[in-house]
């Protein structure tokens, strides 16, 4: 079992930066693939990034170049580093840990970008 917190949601003006954080506890944190997610009401949920167990990384195409994730397996957490935020940005962002066939996610947190 693992459970996941998300962190540092917020309000920001367009061009801002916000970091969310996702720290876990439970099962062994190092084996899991992280993945940040993010919903907007009346849409799927959408990839957002992606941090695997060996390190490597995927994003989606809205956020390349300006979002970065990474991962502290000592602390447990996975951060979600967000530059140059536009309004399309506007989501509730999930964080998401697999393994195999087993499927976890946080709670979500907020993050609004508006002037």
């Amino acid at each position: 079992q693992v459970q996941l917190v998300e962190s540092g949601g917020g309000l920001v003006q367009p061009g801002g930066s916000l970091r969310l954080s996702c720290a876990a506890s439970g099962s062994i944190f190092s084996d899991y693939d992280i993945g940040w997610y993010r919903q907007v009401p009346g849409k799927q949920r959408e990839l957002v990034a992606i941090i695997y167990s060996g390190g490597t990384s995927n994003y989606g195409d809205s956020v390349k170049a300006r979002f970065t994730i990474s991962r502290d397996n000592a602390k447990r957490t996975v951060y979600l580093q967000m530059n140059n935020l536009k309004p399309e940005d506007t989501a509730v962002y999930y964080c998401n840990a697999r393994f195999y066939t087993l499927d976890y996610w946080g709670q979500g947190t907020q993050v609004t970008v508006s002037s």
